[in-house]
């Protein structure tokens, strides 16, 4: 008799036809293009969810995706394949501009019309609450009843963290110490937790880039970074278009470094490295 259980044997095979039907997957219901050489990883992440569900192998788990293509196990399976990898002040240049050009202009504006702002492809929340911490050193207590900022992200696993807002005390090595005493608190086990007065600033939501994008007034400002390297340019130009849309006149629209609006249409006027402003009518 075989002592061994069935997941302590070696791990099931990902066949060419089942890797091939997992990325078409995640590119219809993410955007996402995983390339040939993404075998290792979709085997390795898929894992836990063959292990999870019972599954017998990957040719059963496919099928599961394919009947299902609006369950759980699909949402379960986009949050592992999805690249989680973000950090508090990451590319400080754009937080720079954020904090001495944009938001005192925005808080100049008459009749103290509210500043809005969209975290597209939040992570675990480090980029919205950095912009948060942000805006309360500039505008102080007016952060509290001025601004308001929408954070989104594809990954429930990823939005549970980020709603969660407690961080391991290397997380927030890279922000300055004054922030870190003003703007968290400390937890049991060495956790920070991030203080009240930031997070009421801060809505999560669950959100696809590449469905509508949601309703509401022009935005002031969007942080969509570090997302779009993994679309291939079709699904970057919806991207774009789509934001800028959601744009005010004189909005601005932030990307990463590593990405690059040259080669997409758009009406959006570059004006700093990865920062673009759609212009006023």
């Amino acid at each position: 008799m075989d002592l061994m259980a069935p997941w302590d044997s070696p791990s099931p095979e990902l066949s060419d036809r089942d890797l091939a039907a997992i990325v078409r997957l995640v590119y219809e219901k993410s955007g996402i293009t995983l390339h040939a050489g993404k075998r290792a990883l979709v085997t390795a992440r898929l894992q836990k969810r063959l292990k999870h569900g019972g599954f017998g192998g990957f040719n059963e788990y496919v099928r599961r995706l394919q009947a299902e293509p609006s369950g759980d196990e699909m949402t379960a399976m986009l949050d592992a394949i999805a690249t989680n990898h973000t950090a508090f002040l990451r590319e400080p240049q754009h937080f720079a501009f954020l904090a001495d050009v944009l938001l005192p202009r925005l808080a100049a504006r008459s009749g103290g019309q509210p500043i809005l702002g969209w975290s597209a492809a939040c992570s675990t929340g480090e980029e919205p609450y950095t912009i948060a911490m942000i805006a309360c050193e500039r505008l102080g207590e007016d952060a509290g009843r001025r601004v308001r900022l929408l954070a989104s992200d594809l990954s429930t696993k990823a939005l549970a963290r980020a709603v969660a807002g407690t961080y391991k005390a290397e997380r927030v090595a890279e922000l300055p110490r004054h922030m870190v005493l003003k703007y968290f608190d400390k937890r049991p086990h060495g956790l920070l937790e991030i203080a009240a007065h930031v997070r009421r600033l801060v809505e999560f939501r669950q959100l696809n880039l590449l469905q509508a994008p949601p309703p509401g007034p022009p935005l002031d400002f969007i942080f969509c970074r570090n997302v779009m390297i993994y679309f291939d340019r079709e699904v970057q130009q919806r991207v774009v278009q789509a934001l800028e849309e959601r744009l005010a006149p004189g909005g601005h629209l932030f990307t990463s470094h590593s990405e690059s609006l040259n080669s997409l249409r758009h009406g959006l006027t570059w004006i700093a490295p990865s920062v673009y402003r759609r212009d006023p009518r």
